[in-house]
């Protein structure tokens, strides 16, 4: 069978940070080489990063970060992975697929190796069904459908900002649970793409992600995390939380399952838990947070949404630590470096002002 022709290569960016050279692109080149990359490299900015050649890419580092953002760079982490948003930043692309570098090609049941990236697109061009559950799960999916009872006025959907991808062999969990089954495997492969339901939160991990940068990009900020600060390893979930609050204020939709990749290596858990301990306490207050956080209907744009959460967060989360101050200082430094490096539209200028 021919393979398929690749979908959106002119409309979408792959975002890979890394701290390594990028041995893993050569079991990828079959489903990535049509496709730009953006490599945001990590930790000491005077290191060579190898890529295999024959890819087309632009690579950041820290030095570079520093000249494009200038004082503004502040809000991107440094020595942790939450350093790809600046990717997010600079593409000029609709769509963003961000992967690690320690994912690899899984394979379906029968075998044949899975093309996460063409999966995902599937998933983001479709709609979501976030006001109504849909239990065949996707009803736009190739043999499914609305089951009966489905409010027909709710089958059109809604536009999908974000494909969330899942990991086989080693699962993504907290230090805890790390410790408590070092030796646990996901082996199970579950054929299924669902759209999480609207006033639903999720843990959104950031290593199988793709997502709509026009819909939702100023709220993909991967917060400040690694060097000199006090958390680390919540930097995809605090992007997950913010954009999903958002998302379901704004009518967009989110969907989760396919497409798998092969999460090749554990991390330390011992590191981890240094990293997650003050987050495990934390989350605590952080969910109810977010269970809660409404936002004006004067937001109609996600850096408006953005702005307002930011104010949320000093206000309510500044009470149960300094961090949360800092965090929200810099959401709103992210989103005025956003708008520098992507003035916004005349058409979306003048929709955020409620002229048409």
């Amino acid at each position: 069978m021919a393979a398929s022709t690749p979908l959106l290569t002119d409309e979408l960016d792959i975002v890979i940070p890394t701290i390594r050279n990028l041995d893993f692109l050569e079991m990828w080149r079959p489903f990535f080489q049509p496709y730009h990359l953006i490599i945001v490299q990590d930790g000491d900015p005077t290191k060579t990063i190898r890529v295999p050649d024959g890819f087309d890419y632009e690579l950041y580092n820290r030095n570079d970060i520093n000249r494009i953002l200038g004082p503004k760079a502040s809000c991107i982490s440094f020595k942790d992975s939450a350093c790809r948003c600046f990717g997010y930043m600079v593409s000029k692309k609709k769509y963003i697929f961000t992967i690690d570098d320690d994912c690899f090609v899984a394979k379906d049941p029968s075998g044949k190796d899975i093309n996460a990236l063409e999966q995902h697109i599937k998933n983001i061009l479709s709609p979501s069904t976030p006001s109504f559950f849909n239990t065949l799960y996707d009803p736009y999916r190739e043999g499914a459908d609305f089951v009966r009872g489905y409010p027909f006025s709710l089958r059109e959907g809604a536009p999908t900002a974000v494909s969330h991808g899942l990991w086989l062999n080693i699962p993504d969990y907290d230090a805890p649970t790390q410790l408590v089954k070092p030796r646990e495997r996901n082996t199970r492969y579950v054929d299924a793409v669902m759209t999480i339901p609207k006033g639903t939160l999720f843990p959104m991990c950031g290593m199988n992600l793709t997502f709509d940068r026009d819909l939702i990009g100023p709220a993909m900020y991967f917060g400040l995390m690694g060097d000199g600060q006090p958390i680390g390893r919540y930097d995809d979930m605090w992007a997950g939380w913010c954009v999903k609050v958002i998302c379901d204020h704004l009518g967009l939709g989110v969907k989760t399952g396919l497409p798998y990749i092969w999460h090749s290596k554990a991390s330390n858990p011992f590191v981890n838990l240094k990293k997650e301990y003050k987050g495990i306490f934390w989350q605590e207050e952080i969910i109810p947070f977010f269970q809660a956080a409404t936002l004006s209907k004067d937001c109609t744009t996600v850096q408006q949404c953005y702005i307002e959460l930011s104010k949320q967060v000093k206000e309510k989360l500044g009470k149960v630590d300094e961090y949360f101050v800092k965090l929200s200082d810099a959401m709103v430094t992210w989103i005025e470096a956003w708008d520098e490096l992507n003035p916004p539209t005349k058409s979306s200028a003048k929709l955020a002002n409620g002229s048409a």
